[in-house]
């Protein structure tokens, strides 16, 4: 109602001063009737009236979608609601029906070519690895400390892949994943034999204390990735050698929980709320220029899609603790 007195305003004032210039008109002619004049003015404004109610209920599920949209009404503005079939809304519906199919049209284009890229860097990381691991292969064989340092590169370049790859992935994850019961102790000793170059180069211990019979429902890919991660972040930041880094695996109130504690600088509380934002590199970011601020993201986002808990805290200078919480526990007798 609102919305149509405001649209019908300007019509109502000057109708109002019309009839007013006319009475005064015949006024200034010399009749003098004010009852008739009177009489005159009332019959129109009823028409006016007549004529503004008819235009109200004509038009009033047109003008109830306009003050107060549905929440699950589509772009065009059809509802189930009673339609109007004046020509003005006609006339919007039609308008809104065009844009709605353009604007279809333009995001089924847009979101075609994102699929398009997105497996072109798929295909490209994968080719790229390749290669990486076929060096890997013949460095293994020769004792240069330069291939060494070639290895130690190497092992950067496959990180930036794979980096690149589960950001792309991401997107599509319902599609890229498969949960099963797995003994934890297992995925992370593994994911610490994977990246023991890393360790020697740093000189920094991984120490794994994990209680037996412990078990998570997770996907092993996914979540090698995120450890992959928290790893090489604790290592990047801890900055004295022979440094140690601990995995501890236990059950606590029916839940397992895996936490990985460093050594290093730790995070300034003012970045702390912050680390999950996507390129947020903080002050640490700023002194160690690997940092892309894009790795603690992705591991909240897959923690998330896998159901997983994530705790996070820190000191400076003292260190950081991850914790991984994952639902249920078991036996790997189970698995």
């Amino acid at each position: 109602m609102r919305l149509f007195l405001q649209e019908q305003r300007p019509l109502i004032i000057v109708y109002i001063a019309q009839l007013l210039v006319v009475s005064l008109i015949y006024r200034l002619d010399g009749f003098r009737n004010i009852t008739v004049s009177l009489y005159a003015g009332i019959i129109s404004l009823l028409l006016l009236l007549g004529y503004l109610i008819f235009r109200y209920i004509a038009n009033r599920s047109f003008y109830k979608r306009l003050e107060q949209p549905l929440p699950g009404e589509s772009l065009t503005g059809e509802s189930s609601a009673e339609s109007s079939h004046t020509p003005l809304a006609e006339a919007l519906h039609q308008l809104l029906r065009t844009q709605f199919r353009q604007y279809t049209t333009d995001l089924h284009n847009y979101k075609h070519k994102i699929e398009g890229h997105l497996q072109f860097i798929n295909q490209w990381a994968h080719q790229m690895k390749t290669p990486i691991s076929v060096i890997h292969l013949i460095l293994q064989d020769d004792d240069d400390p330069r291939f060494a340092a070639i290895g130690d590169e190497l092992d950067r370049l496959k990180k930036g892949l794979d980096l690149v790859l589960y950001t792309a992935r991401l997107d599509t994850f319902e599609h890229d994943f498969y949960v099963e019961n797995l003994p934890l102790e297992r995925i992370v000793r593994g994911v610490t034999s994977e990246q023991k170059r890393l360790f020697i180069r740093r000189r920094i211990y991984p120490s794994i204390r994990m209680e037996s019979g412990l078990t998570v429902a997770t996907d092993e890919k996914w979540l090698s990735f995120v450890l992959t991660q928290l790893l090489t972040n604790a290592v990047r930041y801890t900055l004295e050698e022979q440094g140690r880094l601990y995995f501890d695996g236990y059950a606590r109130e029916g839940k397992v929980v895996l936490e990985i504690r460093d050594e290093g600088i730790g995070i300034p509380p003012s970045d702390l709320p912050r680390v999950f934002d996507p390129y947020f590199t903080g002050e640490n970011g700023r002194r160690f220029r690997e940092s892309t601020g894009i790795g603690l993201f992705l591991v909240k986002q897959i923690c998330d899609k896998l159901g997983h808990a994530f705790e996070i805290e820190s000191k400076l200078d003292e260190g950081t603790t991850v914790r991984l919480i994952f639902e249920g526990t078991g036996s790997h007798n189970s698995h």
